[in-house]
């Protein structure tokens, strides 16, 4: 598996606050439902794009970062798209196997804060931000909600069976984890090619 691969969530737990399934989703992973289960996230420079069929109640979410590519700047803007498409296209292909109408759909999105040290001149979640808004207006799927950009990370709290979202900014961090997280996916996403190719149906 190379780091390229979007990964399904594995971390199911339940949530006593909200009394309901939940599953959290790490960088690099996404999930998807047709039942009544909360999906949370923390994001700092990544994006999360929680994309719903709003007539059936099908939705899933994402966490992705656009990689940071080292390469000249024609090759790094077209593999960075090509891995920001692939992270989407995986999340949507999933929806409709789930019985979801590329028609209804509707995406409400996250993140991209400046929270990454070292991104001063190319900063990774503006460029996420603009990804994530161009891609969706390309797919023509509407845009619900946003909340983007910002100096602080945000957790997120998404109920795809009624297209609920919670969104709470951290202003104050005890401890690096969500930073150190995404300068660890970073890393691994400019070693690694994308894999494969992601056909969409419906």
């Amino acid at each position: 598996m190379t780091a390229f691969e979007e990964v399904l969530a594995p971390n199911l737990y339940y949530d006593r606050h909200f009394e309901m399934d939940a599953v959290k989703i790490l960088p690099g992973e996404y999930y998807v439902s047709n039942r009544d289960l909360l999906m949370v996230t923390v994001l700092g420079s990544c994006i999360g794009a929680c994309v719903r069929d709003r007539v059936r109640g099908i939705g899933g979410i994402n966490h992705f970062m656009l990689p940071d590519d080292k390469r000249e700047e024609d090759q790094r803007v077209g593999s960075s798209m090509r891995y920001g498409d692939y992270a989407m296209e995986i999340l949507i292909n999933q929806l409709l196997k789930l019985g979801a109408r590329r028609a209804d759909l509707e995406a409400k999105v996250f993140g991209g804060g400046n929270v990454l040290p070292g991104f001063k001149t190319n900063v990774v979640g503006e460029r996420n931000a603009r990804f994530i808004l161009e891609y969706l207006r390309m797919e023509g799927i509407p845009v619900a909600a946003k909340d983007l950009l910002g100096n602080h990370p945000r957790k997120v709290y998404f109920f795809p069976a009624t297209g609920r979202v919670l969104v709470k900014k951290l202003r104050t961090l005890h401890n690096d984890t969500i930073i150190a997280r995404e300068m660890n996916y970073s890393r691994k996403l400019r070693q690694a090619p994308v894999a494969g190719e992601v056909e969409l149906f419906g």
